[in-house]
């Protein structure tokens, strides 16, 4: 980004209205915005060209697609799998991403602390190489039944990019496995018989009696002393979502039933959908739709999950198809994941705020990013509370 760019001829999408205007960038922060005609020499014109803030990826699974192509094969440079990474979510026009690592091996066994380890380290050397163009930040995500989950959160809680852990249970018979064979399908890959599959699940289920309450106590003491911010993954009925308010939890991500939302919006929980759940018109494993929640007001924030590109999309649903204002579609993919997790600096377009913006124009009625301007990570995101 230059030392000072002028952008006119823009349709700004600004915190509570659309405003056709220009943007005045310097040192990579937004100095000015300006309603009406710019005439400065040089300035680049947006050609009536959508201006959004950079969109905010509070959980994304896309790294580890990169770091391992097909099934057991883990590429062998891994820094080149992280920029292939932030190459496609700059695409989406996503500048400010939380890369979810998955803590606990289950029945993935020492696999899934294979890829924990290989993407918290590749993330952090290509941040120190300086080839990143989005802003990386850390979501850990603990499968708190796990007897190993502990070993391997105490060691990142101290690291200043880690914004968000949430706290998952995917025990069968558990929250969004209540129905077994809907576990079966949706783990299909491993292909038990169903005896394996009946050893498995007794063994998990022990494992969960055992373990589950003593560490996500444990977890949730530790986020709170380092102020890290926890959500609730997968909260399926009402007193799950009961029992993580009363623990303090503010963020109720991706909840599986409409009961389950209505009780997290009654105790003021940020409530976290899938953007592919609403591009595709509902849930590929049979939950509640984003659609009907947002549709009753149960929808803060979106994340783009496995689809990096459905999270513009899917904010432009909520407001062709449900008639939400596009400045408060917008704020789902950016003010409001960006203040979940105490990102004060971005989310909308204001005069001090870091410059991570995009232009996109609608082509046959989608959303297009033409061109994403990332403020860069050296800005600084704002020192995390000790």
């Amino acid at each position: 980004m230059l030392k000072e760019t002028i952008i006119r001829n823009a349709r700004m999408v600004l915190a509570d209205e659309v405003v056709e205007g220009s943007v005045r960038i310097a040192g990579g922060r937004v100095a000015a915005v300006a309603a009406g005609p710019c005439a400065v020499a040089g300035a680049v014109d947006f050609a009536g060209d959508l201006l959004l803030p950079g969109l905010i990826e509070l959980h994304t699974d896309n790294l580890e697609k990169q770091l391992e192509p097909r099934p057991g094969v883990f590429w062998p440079a891994p820094v080149a799998s992280v920029v292939a990474h932030d190459t496609q979510m700059t695409a989406a026009g996503i500048t400010t991403v939380l890369d979810a690592v998955s803590l606990g091996e289950y029945h993935d066994g020492p696999k899934r602390a294979k890829m924990m380890a290989l993407s918290i380290e590749a993330i952090g050397r290509a941040r120190a190489g300086g080839v990143l163009r989005a802003d990386h930040f850390l979501h850990l995500r603990c499968e708190y039944p796990d007897p190993k989950v502990l070993e391997m959160l105490a060691p990142h809680l101290c690291d200043e990019h880690l914004r968000l852990v949430s706290l998952m249970d995917h025990t069968p018979g558990q929250r969004q496995f209540t129905d077994l064979a809907a576990y079966r399908t949706y783990y299909s890959k491993h292909a038990w018989t169903d005896q394996e599959f009946e050893t498995l699940a007794r063994d998990l289920r022990a494992q969960q009696a055992a373990c589950a309450a003593a560490n996500r106590e444990r977890i949730l003491a530790w986020c709170a002393r380092a102020s890290i911010p926890v959500a609730s993954h997968d909260d399926t009925r009402p007193e799950h979502v009961d029992a993580a308010a009363r623990e303090g939890v503010a963020i109720c991500e991706f909840p599986t039933t409409l009961a389950a939302a209505r009780r997290a919006r009654e105790k003021s929980m940020a409530i976290v959908m899938g953007a592919p759940n609403v591009v595709r018109d509902g849930s590929h494993s049979g939950n509640v739709a984003a659609l009907d929640l947002a549709a009753e007001g149960l929808l803060d924030i979106l994340s783009s999950d496995y689809v990096p590109a459905s999270l513009l999309h899917a904010a432009f649903r909520l407001h062709q198809e449900l008639e939400i204002p596009l400045p408060d579609a917008v704020a789902t993919v950016s003010r409001n994941p960006a203040r979940a997790v105490g990102l004060t600096d971005r989310g909308e377009i204001a005069p001090g705020l870091r410059a991570d913006l995009i232009r996109v124009r609608r082509v046959e009625g989608l959303p297009v990013v033409l061109e994403t301007l990332c403020a860069g990570p050296g800005l600084g995101a704002g020192a995390r509370a000790a």
